[in-house]
């Protein structure tokens, strides 16, 4: 199982948070003796290659995340914060155009901020739909997730 852990990449608490979050997910599949694999698209590029490229690196980094993105069987995506990250609503959008029935987005919204356009909402209409589930902690993350295993 490939999984794509999208997310504002831009912090180190933010990096931090998914990392530390791809950890226990590894370890839950390994408890479970799942074999998985977990796209951090923070970790397709090093900053050397980026400085290498120079006006280039935006068109390698677009190719890698999107080759992984095209095969993932899980899109996890991280949304919080005032506005989901531009470029997690575009991969999520992406995703879900292309994705089957059994491929699946799950949202990650440990924000207490409302920011949806309407009572009850979550986050903006358009990723609030395109999620199959968004979750408000990392255990019910964990919970959703070993759905899968």
């Amino acid at each position: 199982m490939k999984i794509y852990f999208a997310g504002p990449l831009f912090s180190e608490a933010e990096r931090e948070w998914i990392r530390s979050t791809i950890k226990e997910i590894e370890s839950l599949a390994a408890q479970h003796g799942a074999k998985i694999e977990i796209i951090f698209p923070y970790d397709l590029i090093t900053q050397s290659e980026i400085d290498q490229l120079g006006s280039n690196a935006k068109l390698e980094i677009f190719s890698r995340c999107n080759s992984h993105n095209d095969g993932a069987d899980i899109m996890l995506a991280l949304l919080d914060g005032s506005q989901v990250d531009d470029g997690t609503a575009w991969e999520i959008g992406y995703f879900f155009a292309r994705k089957s029935s059994e491929q699946k987005i799950i949202g990650i919204r440990t924000d207490f901020r409302r920011v949806g356009e309407s009572e009850g909402a979550v986050v903006n209409a358009m990723i609030e739909c395109s999620c199959d589930r968004i979750v408000r902690s990392r255990e019910e993350l964990l919970e959703r997730v070993f759905q899968f295993f």
